[in-house]
């Protein structure tokens, strides 16, 4: 991201005393402000960055205390108003250049691609007097689509993001093994330095030392392959095939729906295609109903879950028991060492976790993340590596 000295109106950059000289947006009615802000919101939140209506009142809130003639006051004051957290920020100077024109360069060269400038007519209709053609502006596809929600993707968009997955590799958090290693701090290894004394008559030569191995904690994943689900599914059950090719030894997947069947085997296909065509054969209740208390039930009498991040998948219509589902929920949180319920519709504003299954589940859940998007299955494979919601 390119610093903040370099833009005009920033604390330490240049700044203009005559604004009118280079304008960023011209001297314009309050109709047109506020049509050219909700085009710059509208133009952001098809790259990813959640500028929504309230954010966007914010902003012209805040011009309305500022000159919207002067870029440094119109790129502070968006940049404090819609963006949410500082993934937005690079998206955000992006979309910046590209909507108002701007020359001020980013750090890394990017394909280039032809999107339309999303702006709100103020009268007339394009190629008419008054009416506003739409402009080209440069962005790279994996940035607009890394934030947006694979259910209301087009096939060839899918087909993108399912290639992104296949690309992504996902580490484990490390976990002590019982296995030591010679190492030159630690605990005094006893048997070496006895074995080199010996080997020299008696006499000690140097202090031997050790500490222990570490191994990638095991991950076990839980995806609901219900009716409710189906149009996240597949894209889990590619997220679980990214995971388990990162990591074959330490990853462990499971469909639920009506039953609990493992996919391990089936997801271990090198090619990402091939290993969905064995999963769908595998798999004999697609779009069926839930019963997540009797399937965590089945998965803590196997012992996978013991000292494993437990992933679940799921949106929490639960068909069966809600009762058994609490119980299990809590036998869970006391075997796992982590808990991660991954929601799809947690990525939509202003979600609640209302239903059943999810109060049931809530009390026992260590990580609860949205499972809707490339950027929110990205966050997870970071929660997988050790980072912290």
């Amino acid at each position: 991201m390119p610093p903040a000295a370099d833009v005009p109106g920033a604390p330490g950059g240049p700044r203009r005393e005559d604004a009118a000289a280079d304008p960023l947006v011209p001297e314009m009615a309050p109709r047109e402000l506020v049509a050219a802000m909700t085009g710059f919101a509208r133009s952001l939140r098809a790259a990813g960055v959640p500028a929504d209506h309230e954010r966007t009142r914010s902003l012209l809130r805040a011009l309305a205390h500022l000159d919207a003639a002067r870029p440094g006051d119109v790129y502070w004051a968006g940049r404090a108003t819609l963006c949410a957290s500082a993934d937005d920020l690079p998206r955000y100077d992006r979309v910046f250049r590209a909507y108002f024109g701007g020359a001020r360069p980013g750090r890394a060269r990017q394909e280039a691609v032809t999107v339309t400038r999303h702006t709100v007519p103020t009268g007339g209709t394009p190629g008419e007097p008054g009416g506003d053609p739409p402009l080209a502006a440069g962005a790279s596809p994996a940035e607009v689509l890394r934030g947006r929600d694979v259910a209301g993707l087009t096939a060839a968009e899918l087909a993108e993001v399912h290639r992104l997955l296949a690309l992504l590799r996902a580490g484990r958090e490390r976990r002590p093994s019982r296995r030591f290693r010679p190492a030159r701090r630690g605990r005094l290894d006893v048997r070496r330095t006895v074995r080199e004394a010996l080997s020299r008559g008696g006499e000690p030569a140097r202090l031997h030392r050790r500490a222990r191995r570490t191994r990638p904690r095991r991950a076990v994943l839980v995806v609901d392959v219900s009716g409710s689900m189906t149009p996240y599914a597949d894209t889990l059950l590619r997220l679980a095939h990214a995971l388990v090719r990162s990591e074959p030894g330490a990853t462990e997947v499971f469909s639920a729906g009506t039953r609990l069947t493992r996919l391990t085997a089936e997801l271990r296909h090198r090619d990402p295609d091939r290993a969905m065509e064995a999963v769908s054969r595998a798999i004999p209740d697609w779009s069926g109903g839930t019963r997540l208390g009797e399937e965590l039930r089945e998965l803590l009498r196997g012992g996978d879950a013991r000292g494993a991040t437990v992933v679940i998948a799921s949106d929490g219509w639960e068909r069966g028991d809600v009762s058994l589902l609490g119980t299990q929920m809590a036998r869970l949180s006391r075997t796992a060492h982590r808990v991660v319920w991954v929601n799809p519709h947690k990525g939509r504003e202003g979600y609640r976790p209302l239903t059943a299954g999810m109060r049931a589940a809530w009390p026992y859940i260590d990580d609860f993340v949205a499972g809707h998007s490339l950027a929110a299955f990205e966050e997870l494979a970071r929660l997988l590596g050790g980072a912290r919601a």
